[in-house]
């Protein structure tokens, strides 16, 4: 499990410290829950999952797919959506443009 909150975080581009004032623990706590020596309580991993859009299960490493709802994506999806997921908000506004002016030539 302490891979999957560190990598959720770094995907965010976040550190220990932001992390830990939108939990509203610790640092300290952050950093144990990261190096597995404190499990989060059940409302803390809810709010993990809320804050990463990832479903508990994939957070406590029960499940390689990060939403429940995903598993209706076929392989193509979940990568491009992972993929997604990893990029800054800037690179995602690019992504968003280009895709645009894909629909817009495709549909002529």
């Amino acid at each position: 499990m302490h891979n999957r909150i560190q990598q959720l975080r770094e995907e965010r581009g976040m550190t220990q410290v932001r992390l830990s004032v939108e939990l509203g623990v610790s640092q300290e706590t952050v950093s144990a829950y990261e190096n597995g020596k404190h499990y989060p309580s059940v409302a803390m991993l809810l709010r993990l999952s809320k804050l990463f859009g990832a479903s508990c299960d994939y957070i406590l490493g029960q499940s390689d797919c990060r939403c429940g709802d995903t598993a209706a994506l076929c392989d193509d999806e979940q990568r491009l959506l992972a993929r997604y997921r990893a990029l800054s908000a800037p690179a995602r506004q690019k992504l968003a443009g280009y895709l645009g002016a894909l629909r817009d030539t495709d549909n002529r």
